[in-house]
């Protein structure tokens, strides 16, 4: 095996470049090397492609990762070579409080000083990203999950990393029941993940609001109604064709959120919005991203993360508000059964699939929402 591999590394603001690195070595007994037949571009990575992050060069991203096992630790037990795998972006000991206690996207054992690792993520540990031919798995074991043998199922299975999860998770994360109506802000990958798992779970509406036309397309092709934000006031919108407001919402947008006109960054026009849209006694579910520091924000209370809320309606209307990023682990193997069994197919938000030659196009394509780049899956190691 050589020396060196391919992996996509970050070069500065709006630079991504394919560069020759070391080859992943087992580092502990619990490792594994997996060799990554698909990775994905996550709209989290934007944020350190943007400069928006304090992501410093070098960094390999990809934290949506699945592949073959190429090589296995002496301590690994469960796994074995050839073994077809998805691995969540969280990276757990799995012995921590927080891991026992089902919470893996805030173990405390694997980047100290910090509850939650992620692989090629800025802050989120030393683990690099796979967003490569080969990536380093740690405690893998309780991380990977198994997967059919063969290439079928592969533009679904690798939603299991991040997406469709981290949807489900913002749908949980709300309240939600069977029944009730629920609005999703922001349609890209996660928003409509989060919309199709309200579907899934039995929602009696669901609105999705974005700008982007081919994103509230994809939306309405799943069952949800699509609200254009620049048309006229989202909240507006939502309860005139509701006639009435929402149990339930989730905010799929995060801090970068844009105002109405669509030209300039509002930090808190979501969670605005939710806290309007949602009913009293309802609740708010909130996996978008959030950071405690933004180097590119509009203002210098935002810039370390501090964002106004109408704190006073919020608990007026007594609204249930959760957050945090996806435990992927609590929710990956039921969401695998689905699609083996064929009640669910995360697959249709993929709208590019490429190898790494293509790799700096689809980053600047992606982050300027053009060309209908929604999901883009990249295969490492050529196409599967």
């Amino acid at each position: 095996m050589s020396s060196t591999m391919k992996a996509v590394n970050y070069n500065g603001p709006f630079k991504v470049k394919v560069q020759d690195v070391d080859m992943p070595r087992i580092e502990h007994p619990d490792d594994i090397i997996l060799k990554v037949t698909t990775a994905a571009i996550c709209g989290s990575d934007l944020h350190m492609y943007e400069g928006r992050t304090a992501a410093e060069q070098g960094i390999t991203f990809g934290h949506e990762n699945m592949g073959i096992v190429e090589q296995i630790g002496e301590g690994v037990t469960l796994l074995k070579r050839g073994d077809r795998v998805v691995i969540p972006f969280n990276v757990a000991d799995g012995r921590c409080r927080n891991c026992e206690e089902g919470r893996t996207a805030f173990c405390t054992g694997v980047n100290p000083g910090f509850a939650g690792g992620a692989y090629g993520y800025v802050a989120m540990g030393p683990y690099r990203g796979g967003q490569a031919q080969y990536l380093r798995v740690p405690y893998a074991d309780f991380n990977a999950l198994q997967l059919p043998p063969g290439k079928e199922h592969e533009s679904d299975f690798i939603l299991l990393a991040d997406i469709f999860p981290t949807g489900w998770h913002g749908v949980e994360l709300s309240g939600f029941t069977p029944g009730e109506s629920i609005a999703v802000f922001g349609a890209g990958p996660v928003g409509l993940m989060a919309a199709y798992s309200a579907v899934l779970r039995g929602a009696s509406r669901v609105f999705v609001v974005d700008r982007v036309p081919e994103r509230l397309q994809a939306a309405e092709k799943i069952g949800c109604i699509p609200v254009d934000f620049t048309k006229g006031d989202a909240v507006d919108q939502i309860i005139s064709l509701n006639d009435g407001m929402v149990d339930r919402s989730v905010d799929a947008v995060g801090y970068q959120a844009m105002d109405s006109g669509g030209s300039s960054e509002q930090p808190n026009v979501v969670l605005e919005n939710m806290i309007r849209v949602t009913r009293a006694c309802g609740g708010l579910g909130i996996p978008g991203l959030y950071v405690p520091s933004d180097p590119g924000a509009p203002d210098s209370a935002a810039a370390k993360g501090m964002i106004s809320l109408s704190f006073g309606k919020l608990f007026e209307k007594g609204l249930k508000l959760a957050t945090g990023q996806c435990n992927v682990k609590a929710y990956n193997r039921y969401l695998r059964d689905l699609i083996v069994a064929g009640k669910a197919k995360p697959s249709f938000v993929v709208s590019h699939e490429i190898t790494l030659d293509d790799v700096e196009t689809a980053y600047d394509k992606f982050d300027k929402r053009v060309e209908g780049y929604t999901k883009v899956l990249i295969h490492p190691n050529g196409e599967v």
